[in-house]
């Protein structure tokens, strides 16, 4: 029997299209940051290319200072494999939105807006499809830490705004630094309840505990 009767929202015997459809944009924003680091590939080999033509060498010397730089510093190489990660993730997601029933009838799949660092790993913003909801994630966290490598999932929906989600993807123990501003700055830590009730604390707990130990 399924863990969650979201698990299988769809009749067995119903002929649905296949997962992934969607218009060009969407398509083109799931893979932004290939397409972004592709042209960024292009512009700078162009760039290159007509510098060696004029026989200029000061593009190569930025060029090695640009890339050599962040990889020599801890800070650079953090910063490098955090939002790697943050990829792999987001491409994970989608791939476990295809492979499951978190996909409309038409077989479009959630949006990820943006998903940031943390210290345990990423979180990302997700806006849900018409007929998909935040326990529908819940109900696929086991399948999502273990598309995405990772140790557990929390997942978070918007208090006034049910249609946006975030997965917090949890896959080491906390590491100082290695998390950028991201999502809790922008749009705050009340604006999100968990999908658990055993894991919501309350808005007040923080001044509780405060007013605990002054006592």
């Amino acid at each position: 029997m399924p863990r969650n009767p979201r698990n299988q929202i769809y009749p067995a015997n119903e002929d649905l299209p296949a997962p992934g459809r969607g218009g060009l944009p969407a398509r083109l924003w799931r893979i932004r940051t290939e397409l972004i680091l592709l042209s960024a590939l292009a512009l700078l080999t162009l760039t290159l290319h007509g510098a060696t033509q004029e026989g200029r060498w000061w593009p190569y010397v930025l060029l090695t200072s640009a890339v050599s730089v962040p990889v020599a510093t801890r800070t650079g190489r953090n910063w490098v494999v955090a939002h790697f990660w943050c990829v792999v993730s987001r491409h994970r997601l989608q791939r476990v939105c295809l492979e499951t029933t978190m996909h409309t009838r038409a077989g479009r799949i959630p949006l990820v807006l943006w998903i940031t660092p943390t210290t345990t790993g990423e979180k990302a913003l997700i806006m849900t499809r018409a007929g998909i909801c935040a326990e529908e994630f819940e109900a696929y966290s086991e399948e999502i830490a273990a598309a995405c490598w990772a140790r557990s999932v929390n997942v978070y929906r918007h208090r006034r705004r049910a249609q946006f989600v975030i997965v917090e993807i949890v896959r080491r123990d906390e590491v100082p630094g290695a998390a950028s501003p991201g999502l809790d700055r922008l749009y705050g830590r009340r604006a999100w309840v968990s999908v658990r009730p055993d894991l919501e604390e309350p808005p007040d707990l923080p001044r509780k505990v405060a007013l605990a130990q002054a006592g």
